[in-house]
């Protein structure tokens, strides 16, 4: 079970905090850093995310006075983990809209880390953004401070799709994006996708494959629309305006996706991620997949670090007031026991193409894999060398497959 750990008065996770055991193997677990940054110009209609349209949150909330305010938790961070700091492998700037703040502040986040940290010489350093918040210029300047991976959010080439998940950028707009990301010299871009819209069609859907195989992408994340609680868009279908994604429909496109990203020579490495080879895998999303350490910058920001989890209060201006005043910006924290560490194990290495030994499965779910081998979820050549890997056909009921090995 997960153990909640009382918080020091204003100084929750501090160095005398993070237990002795979660820095046993601290130096040699592969690292990252993730930054959130919580802007957006506009609240995407199926977006439940942790994010802020106002320009304005109060001092060192708003957008102006951000960079500053991450570092401040970036030298938290090092403090916390010193002396024997771990190497920073990747580093993910997320959000929102990260490409909301000017390049420079983003360069600034990145000096810091490389500042404070000793970092891989081959790190990996992604943005994400959003299509029309990039320019040329602004990528050049990216680029040059070190980031070596852009991820865009497309979503559809649909103009009507974009509407219904209130997207502002054209449908042109991310593949364009895309080709200037590569002329300023980034060596892998991702384009994301999301399937089963209210009103997309078949031609919709396969218009989108071609539009991403079109541009220079080595890297495509295909999600299907999930209806969050309490978002606009979950408000226009209890209201009758649009209908509810059909479960039957998504995993169509689900297979549409596969069948033509793998002909143009993408390999799915997890069950919603495809990659032009192993180099253009996300880092970063590989180390979340494999249970390693991290640390989240930002409010609402998570971290994980030896079986430690915490996280952040999620108001910027909270984040930025505690911040300001020397006060450690963590919300709560957990401690994973061995069985939570486990179950997590299996559901997050489920996904991977590699899949899991059957070692980590209890006796019960080793039981039901072999179940699932009969049912035609999981790899008989794999279960029978060792492992759990799903098939095609256990990619699409992926969820399905977790709750039954780990029940």
């Amino acid at each position: 079970m997960n153990t909640v750990l009382p918080l020091l008065p204003g100084s929750p996770a501090s160095p005398s905090d993070l237990p002795d055991a979660a820095r046993e193997h601290l130096p040699t677990t592969p690292f990252g850093l993730y930054v959130h940054v919580p802007f957006c110009a506009t609240r995407c209609g199926y977006c439940d995310f942790n994010t802020y349209t106002s320009d304005e949150l109060g001092p060192g909330a708003n957008r102006a006075e951000y960079a500053g305010t991450a570092i401040a938790e970036l030298r938290r961070a090092a403090e916390v983990l010193g002396p024997d700091l771990p190497t920073v492998s990747t580093v993910f700037v997320g959000g929102g809209t990260p490409t909301l703040l000017p390049a420079e502040d983003l360069a600034a986040v990145l000096a810091a880390v490389r500042e404070l940290f000793p970092v891989d010489p081959a790190v990996e350093v992604t943005t994400e953004a959003n299509p029309e918040s990039v320019t040329p210029a602004s990528l050049a300047t990216l680029r040059a401070a070190g980031f070596t991976r852009l991820s865009l959010g497309m979503q559809s080439a649909a103009e009507h799709v974009l509407a219904v998940l209130d997207r502002r950028h054209t449908p042109g707009r991310a593949a364009q994006a895309a080709r200037e990301a590569v002329e300023a010299g980034f060596g892998h871009v991702n384009l994301d996708l999301i399937y089963g819209t209210p009103g997309e069609t078949d031609a919709d859907w396969a218009a989108s494959l071609d539009a991403v195989l079109a541009a220079p992408v080595d890297h495509v994340s295909a999600y299907a629309l999930i209806v969050e609680e309490g978002t606009r868009l979950a408000r226009r279908i209890a209201r009758g305006e649009l209908p509810l994604p059909d479960d039957d429909v998504l995993a169509d496109r689900y297979v549409q996706a596969d069948t033509v990203l793998r002909g143009a020579g993408f390999d799915w490495y997890e069950v919603s991620n495809w990659s032009r080879g192993e180099a253009a895998r996300c880092r970063h999303n590989e180390l979340y997949w494999a249970n390693a350490n991290w640390w989240g910058i930002g409010p609402g920001a998570h971290s994980h670090v030896g079986g430690v989890r915490w996280w952040n209060v999620k108001h910027p201006a909270a984040y930025a007031q505690r911040l300001a005043a020397g006060e450690s910006p963590v919300a709560d924290r957990e401690v994973l026991g061995d069985a939570d560490r486990a179950l997590e194990t299996v559901m997050l290495g489920l996904r991977l193409r590699d899949g899991l030994p059957l070692t980590a499965l209890s006796d019960a779910g080793r039981l039901r894999a072999a179940d699932a081998v009969a049912r035609g979820l999981l790899d008989p050549g794999a279960h029978a060398a060792g492992r759990a890997v799903l098939t095609d056909r256990g990619r699409l009921l992926a969820d399905a497959v977790v709750r039954d090995l780990t029940d």
